[in-house]
């Protein structure tokens, strides 16, 4: 992330909520230390319960920055510094055991905004995550293809067809382009009592 995409978002009146990630070691020690040494101004707590084979409890907690950025390049950029903290609960289907895993992701905003509002704008960002980037990950193969000429046409063709499917009511991607492969036209006329 890099504080241009800031400027940027500042110029056009755009607020942000991007994730620090460990390739930016400065920032990312900064704002977890920050996350360890001070009070949350807002805290709020998430729970998906059964979703896929897993129980995730999330705990959403927005801190303001304060001194901790004085003098880096993003003591102008950060307003707040949201950390979300994930338990979750994984089943195994072969034992029926329940795995526990526990992790911590940082964020940063120019804003400073009520936990509830952080928590709900994350989740949405997975779900453009999983349903497009997956869906053109894996189920049309996106990540295995060798076309190197021209490759932003061949993604675009893909959204074009995952969107062809999602207007038709389409919930498995997978298993609808397996029945038009097999079943022609008939089977596009019929997409919709899938």
């Amino acid at each position: 992330m890099p504080k241009k995409t800031f400027e940027q978002a500042a110029a056009n009146g755009i607020h942000l909520i991007a994730q620090v990630k460990a390739n930016q070691p400065t920032l990312h020690d900064t704002v977890a230390s920050l996350s360890d040494s001070e009070t949350p101004l807002d805290s709020a707590h998430t729970v998906d319960k059964k979703r896929h084979s897993r129980d995730e409890l999330r705990l959403v907690e927005v801190f303001a920055p304060g001194n901790h950025l004085t003098g880096t390049e993003w003591a102008d950029h950060v307003g707040a510094v949201i950390r979300v903290t994930r338990d979750v609960l994984t089943r195994s289907a072969a034992t029926g055991l329940w795995r526990p895993t526990s992790e911590t992701a940082y964020f940063v905003s120019e804003i400073v905004l009520p936990a509830a509002v952080c928590a709900q704008a994350i989740r949405q960002h997975w779900g453009i995550e999983n349903r497009s980037h997956y869906v053109r990950d894996v189920t049309f193969a996106e990540d295995a293809s060798r076309i190197r000429c021209n490759p932003g046409i061949f993604a675009r063709l893909r959204s074009f067809a995952a969107n062809i499917l999602r207007a038709n009511n389409v919930r498995n991607v997978a298993d609808a382009r397996w029945r038009i492969a097999f079943g022609g036209i008939d089977a596009i006329l019929n997409l919709q009592v899938m």
